[in-house]
Parts: C-alpha cells; sequence; structure tokens
C-alpha cells in the first residue's frame, strides 16, 4: 500500500513537470528464491496456482511488455497507477 500511495503523491507532484510515475505490482514470481520457498512451505505451490486465474507462476519474461510500454511515448498520459503483472491474482483478492 505505500508504493502505490508514494507512486500516486509522486505523480501528482511531477506530472506538470511531464514526469511519469507509476508502478508494476508483480504477482508470485518464479524465481530461485520462491523455488526454495516452495520446498519450505507445504503446499504454496497449489495455493498460489489455485489463487492466480492465469494457472502458473509469473516468469521474467511477463514483465519485459510492461516495461516497455511504461518506457515509450505509449504512456506519456499514464501517470499515477499501480498496473499488477499477476496473472489474475489480484482480482480474487
Amino acid at each position: 500500500g505505500g508504493i502505490v500511495q508514494l507512486t500516486k503523491s509522486l505523480a501528482t507532484a511531477w506530472a506538470r513537470d511531464n514526469i511519469q510515475v507509476n508502478a508494476v505490482l508483480p504477482g508470485w514470481v518464479d524465481t530461485d528464491l520462491t523455488r526454495r520457498t516452495r520446498e519450505e512451505i507445504a503446499g504454496l505451490h497449489d495455493r498460489v496456482l489455485a489463487g492466480t486465474p492465469a494457472g502458473r507462476w509469473g516468469g521474467i519474461d511477463d514483465f519485459g511488455g510492461i516495461a516497455v510500454f511504461l518506457a515509450s511515448a505509449a504512456s506519456d498520459f499514464v501517470t499515477g497507477t499501480a498496473i499488477p503483472v499477476d496473472g489474475g491474482y489480484s482480482t480474487l483478492a
């Protein structure tokens, strides 16, 4: 919640200077750390899959599109928003 509020605050403060501030909110991502965590916490893998409409863990490649969009002129009028990249996980929360 703090990151979302910071994003909104900075976006409001810097918009007149043509500076856009947005946040990317990652969901469950398959990394070395989360693989170890899944081994240590019984049932975590299945709970994440059950709560993610896309039915899979995210991968690093899932963030490229949103990063390119936010870095491009196509997002010049997008500011103060928090964009979930989570396979739909946040829609069920």
